[in-house]
This record gives structure tokens, sequence and C-alpha cells, in this order.
């Protein structure tokens, strides 16, 4: 029988060590990766001593595990919030913002990031007031949260960053918490820390009394600004001028301009008063003239539809009158809703295509007026 090798053995033995380094290694690395409420509630020891306060006894909530985002918060003293969101290090910005109706334009968020990849570097962290979804739009340094001099940071460690931060309010914070990631490598534009537009965000209603938050959604989720938005300007931008147009140039169909008229504008005015009532649960910032030509029209709407239940008959000597007073109302009521949607979408700092979309609607009504308003002058001469 020929003998064994010894280099064999020795060649065997050296691999087995590799291998069992290699297991430690990858598991000491998912460890030190990872983070979640079930692991544990609290930040470990070498977390908490880089933050300026105390972490001991916050409520831990699994934010958004898909991109393993966990968050911790608590409130002590007189008003005081604590908050520490965790988040794997993806080379890029974290951010952890506050909405009252779960949108990000018109929210203050936080949002840290380190100036090496990778976790190196200087730690980095703002406050913002997202005020659209352009870099010059989302300036450093504003929002609404009034945070607590020397207590918002971020931290580096294994992999993971920590952004922590403190404020004061008397009340709890806005019921939906924004969470998003920016994209690899580009963490500011220029050198004014402006947040370029991010890869991912989410966002999900908190209770805070009992740390109970909803599954995080995605941008894709519909919320109250966009139905305010696709009510109001279906009702009031698209329908009440289609409704008047009838009532204008289909007069010659009789008994169908009437019923046509009055169908069309009925849909239009509850849409549009709907969406109204929608935007009064909305607090945007810089809305005013909006909201001012929105009551307006709203209020014409109401006289229009008051109008039509007190119409006089076809023969009352004040037939003229009345009829002067409904379609000078009704014209202005469809002025000030075509003008009300170009604001509201720049308020919502909507894409330019929306805007165009629109502007080529109305390009189209108005040549499609110009044609029938010759062919009624032509039938009336």
């Amino acid at each position: 029988m020929k003998p064994r090798s010894c280099s064999s053995s020795t060649s065997r033995r050296a691999l087995l060590v590799l291998l069992l380094c290699y297991l430690c290694s990858s598991v000491a690395m998912s460890q030190s990766t990872s983070d979640s409420c079930s692991s544990s509630s609290s930040l470990a020891t070498a977390v908490s001593r880089l933050i300026p306060f105390d972490t001991s006894n916050l409520t831990c909530l699994d934010a958004w595990p898909s991109q393993g985002f966990v968050v911790r918060y608590g409130k002590s003293g007189q008003g005081t919030w604590s908050f520490v969101l965790s988040a794997p290090d993806a080379g890029g910005y974290v951010a952890l913002g506050f909405s009252p109706d779960g949108t990000m334009v018109g929210s203050s968020a936080i949002a840290g990031w380190t100036t090496t990849a990778g976790g190196g570097g200087v730690g980095v962290a703002k406050q913002y007031r997202l005020g659209g979804t352009s870099p010059a739009s989302c300036p450093p340094d504003q929002g609404s949260l009034a945070l607590l001099p020397g207590t918002t940071l971020l931290a580096a460690q294994s992999s993971r960053l920590y952004l922590a931060f403190q404020f004061t309010s008397a009340q709890p914070p806005p019921p939906y918490l924004i969470y998003a990631v920016g994209p690899s490598g580009a963490r500011i534009s220029g050198n004014n820390n402006y947040l370029v537009r991010h890869k991912s965000y989410a966002s999900a209603a908190v209770n805070y009394a009992t740390g109970v938050a909803s599954a995080a959604g995605g941008s894709s989720a519909f919320n109250a600004r966009k139905w305010h938005g696709a009510m109001a300007g279906l009702g009031w931008g698209v329908l009440m001028p289609v409704g008047a147009a009838l009532a204008r140039y289909f007069r010659h169909h009789d008994p169908f301009w009437f019923y046509a008229h009055v169908s069309v504008q009925g849909v239009g005015f509850v849409l549009g008063a709907a969406g109204v009532a929608a935007g009064f649960k909305l607090n945007d910032d810089g809305a005013d003239s909006h909201q001012a030509l929105g009551v307006a029209v709203l209020i014409m709407g109401c006289l229009q539809v008051l109008a039509f239940l007190a119409r006089p008959g076809k023969g009352s000597k004040v037939r003229r009158y009345w009829n002067w007073y409904h379609h000078y109302v009704g014209r202005a009521a469809v002025a000030c809703a075509v003008a009300n949607v170009f604001v509201g979408l720049s308020i919502a700092h909507e894409a330019a295509a929306a805007s165009a979309f629109y502007g080529v609607f109305l390009a189209v009504c108005v040549v499609a007026s110009v044609v029938l308003e010759v062919r009624l002058w032509r039938s009336a001469a």
C-alpha cells in the first residue's frame, strides 16, 4: 500500500481553515450590516455612543423592509422627539421625512450621507424643505422641524448609516413618514448641498402612541393630492368647457343640446366640488391663489346650479336678464377654472408634459370653437 502524502493532508487542512474563516467572516458581515426590530429594539453600544442623546428606550419600527430601513423614535421631556434611522450604506443619501398626507412634495425631511462611498469620510446631515422634484426646489437648512442644535448627525458603522436627530413639538409629528434612498454616488448637487432626485422612496402612516405603522407604499400610490388634481381638473377644467360648448353650438339639436349640457355640467360640478373638498385637506404652502380661485369657481358653480333650479319660463320678462346672468357667470367660471388648472399643476410641481397635454386640449377646443362660431354666424346671416 502506498503511504499517504503528508503534503496532501496539510493542503486539506489549510483549505478547511480557509473555508471556516470565510464562513465566519460572511456571518460576521451579515450580522454587522443587518438591523431589525426583531433582533434588538435598541442600538448597539458602538452606535449609541456616537449619538448625542439617549437611545435606550426608543420604539422600533421595521419601516421599509425591502430597503432595510429601521426607524427608532421616542418622546421625552416637554415635547422633545428623538429619531434614529438605520439603513444600509448603498453609496447614496438616506432620508426620513414627515408629511401630513403621505406625499413627498411639501414635506420636511432630514437627509444624510457620507463624503466617501462605503461609509468612509465625514457624515453630513441636513434638514430639507421638499418643494418639488428638482434639486433647485430642495434647498438645505429649510423645513418645519424645530431641530435641537447639536443633535443632528449621520454616523457610519459596519456598512450601515445611522441618521439621528431631535426636534421639539408639543403635538405628535405629522402622521406619515417618508423614506428615500438617493442614487449611488450622487448624494448632493454641486456645492450647495441641494438634493438630487431620489432613486426610490416610500411612505407609511404611523401611530406614534402605539408604535404601529402601515406597510410602506411606493411612489405609485394614489394620495389626496392626486385625487384632488384628478377630480378638480376633470370636473372644472375639462367637463365645464365642454358643457358650455354644447349649449353654445348645438342648440339646433333640440332638445339634445339641453340634456347634454345639463348632464355634462352636472357631472363636472359634482367632480369639481369633490375635488375642492379633497383640496381642503391639503396643506400646501404658497397655494393661496390656487385656493382662492378654486373657491371662486365653486361659488360660481353653485350659483349656476341655483340659476338652473330657479330659471324663469321662456315667455317671462326677466328671461333675457337671466340668460345674461347665466351666460356670463358660466363663462367667468370656465375662465377661472382653466387658469386654476395651470396654477395647480405649477404648485404640485407636475412634469411639463402634464401642462403641455392640457394646453393641447385647450388648443383643440379653441380651434373647434372658432370653426363652430363661424358656422353659427353664417347660419344666422
